[in-house]
């Protein structure tokens, strides 16, 4: 999967691996917000939005890709997307499932809304603000959903928080093998990769922190949300610097 717009990052086995990573700190970070700091679902929402907010202006306006502030953008959407998620599933009391289908109701609206707009969902084909701002809004309820499917696996189903991330860990497999074995449409392939990515990373961020007793390794939040920083800028920084001396 190759992408020609030079605001969004190039689809490669790096992308994966940071979204992943992305999706594991938005899980920790999100829950130290909520629960460590006990601030609770609602303002943990209006914290990480205001942020996001920021972050999203900053990216649509900018005139050209910078990996930081996409990388950021991402972190946010899927740290927003844990409040967002444990808001409808336990505040309002949807449920896992619940919260799953109306998320997955509200990414197939949009999804629908920016293909009938634009014509496609492709990342490949984002050439402008508006269809930018389709893409973001994607991303956010596609975050978003992956943490509550990710609470369903462990939750309601009665998974371990390994067992849930090797189950995620097995779609994304499948959906590899159909990228590389496969003629099916490698749009569909992207969005379906890049929801269970945040359920995998969901489900392993909850073992790193959640109690022993749990199934957990109760590591508290905030260290392992730093750990996470420090891993995704580490990989971050030696994969740009790879590509500098590529292009040279």
């Amino acid at each position: 999967m190759t992408n020609n717009y030079t605001k969004i990052a190039q689809v490669t086995f790096v992308f994966w691996v940071l979204k992943i990573i992305a999706t594991t700190l938005g899980e920790t970070l999100g829950d130290f917000i909520s629960m460590s700091l006990n601030l609770g679902y609602l303002t943990g929402i209006m914290i990480t939005f205001s942020a996001l907010f920021v972050i999203l202006l900053m990216q649509i306006r900018a005139d050209k890709y910078y990996s930081w502030l996409f990388w950021l953008a991402i972190i946010g959407t899927t740290t927003a997307g844990t409040e967002i998620s444990d808001f409808m599933d336990r505040s309002l009391h949807l449920g896992y499932i619940g919260g799953s289908i109306l998320l997955s109701t509200l990414l197939l609206i949009a999804l629908f809304i920016w293909h009938r707009i634009e014509g496609n969902v492709s990342v490949n084909a984002i050439s402008n603000k508006r269809t930018e701002i389709f893409f973001w809004c994607a991303v956010l309820i596609s975050n978003s959903l992956g943490t509550a499917f990710g609470d369903y696996l462990v939750d309601d189903l009665g998974l371990s928080y390994i067992a849930g991330a090797m189950a995620t860990s097995a779609i994304i497999v499948v959906v590899l093998a159909l990228h590389y074995f496969t003629k099916i449409n490698e749009t569909i392939l992207f969005w379906v990769a890049f929801i269970f990515t945040r359920p995998f990373g969901a489900t392993f961020g909850d073992f790193l922190t959640k109690p022993l007793e749990s199934g957990g390794l109760n590591l508290p939040r905030d260290y392992a949300s730093i750990a996470a920083v420090m891993l995704f800028i580490l990989i971050l920084y030696f994969s740009e610097n790879y590509k500098k001396r590529a292009v040279r």
